[in-house]
């Protein structure tokens, strides 16, 4: 038997992993009131039941004063269940608010940043607890469903981490929500080539003129092996997302080759929920 507390704040997509993992057969209910949770988890989780795999979705529309005792006496009666977080940036929620023209449910009449900050202090208890955490800012919905279906399905390791790996040109400025930027302008510029000068990293010629170089194994070895260091220790510290971004002067040449070749070292990890983002491949008029 599979237990599973959907949570998270809202606008961070918990409606939708529901309808993801009832896709997988989970037997789902949202909004269950907090005095019910004992009593459902015990039906759900007897021998009589025929389900066996239950997704239950709470927030702050069904009241979370009493959570933690709650989830406390499932724990005193033996009753495992795991809690998945929803989350995502204050920014990134507000914008999605705004686009959907939905009230925060704790601010009807009010600021969505003032029902967002209410929001996340009534869910500290329920986050510090989690088992998995998903933070959605930059997920598409089809990456998403990845990260479910690898927890919940495929039943991969988790490390609550999710990493974009972005290329980006530097005449188009820094990402802002860059965490680490790594500079490749010091690699040789393919686009000095006439034959690759409107290829693109995505392209073999181009990935074998730029890695063929020491400079360049050299130093995806060098940052392959900072990164490795550096993730476990930022999940430590409790960080769930790192944009992992990698600049050259127009972003479509040798950024776009060493992206590539980083999220290629952290896939085969097979730890961290990841995806790659190309920024300014098709930005580049130099033609």
């Amino acid at each position: 038997m599979k237990f599973v507390i959907v949570t998270g704040m809202s606008g961070a997509g918990k409606s939708t992993t529901l309808k993801m993992l009832e896709d997988i057969g989970y037997f789902c209910v949202d909004n269950l009131p907090i005095p019910l949770i004992e009593k459902f988890a015990e039906l759900s989780l007897s021998s009589n039941s025929e389900a066996s795999k239950i997704a239950v979705g709470i927030d702050v529309r069904t009241g979370l004063s009493e959570v933690g005792e709650a989830l406390e006496r499932l724990k005193e009666r033996g009753l495992l269940y795991d809690i998945l977080f929803l989350d995502a940036d204050d920014q990134v929620l507000v914008k999605r608010f705004k686009e959907t023209r939905r009230s925060h449910p704790l601010v009807a009449n009010g600021r969505v940043e003032d029902g967002i900050r209410q929001e996340r202090e009534l869910l500290k208890y329920l986050k510090s607890n989690a088992t998995y955490i998903i933070d959605s800012s930059h997920l598409l919905t089809r990456e998403l469903k990845e990260q479910i279906d690898d927890i919940f399905s495929k039943h991969k390791n988790y490390a609550n981490m999710f990493i974009t790996v972005l290329s980006f040109g530097y005449k188009y400025g820094i990402p802002n929500d860059a965490d680490l930027v790594f500079d490749v302008r010091f690699l040789p510029n393919p686009y000095y080539i006439d034959e690759l000068k409107h290829k693109t990293g995505n392209d073999k010629e181009v990935q074998e003129f730029v890695m063929n170089s020491d400079k360049a194994e050299e130093f995806l070895a060098k940052l392959s092996d900072l990164l490795l260091f550096l993730i476990p220790n930022y999940i430590t510290e409790g960080k769930t997302q790192l944009v992992i971004a990698v600049g050259c002067t127009g972003g479509k040449h040798r950024s776009v080759t060493l992206a590539n070749k980083v999220y290629e070292k952290l896939k085969a990890c097979g730890q961290y929920g990841i995806r790659i983002e190309h920024r300014d491949i098709d930005k580049d008029s130099r033609k």
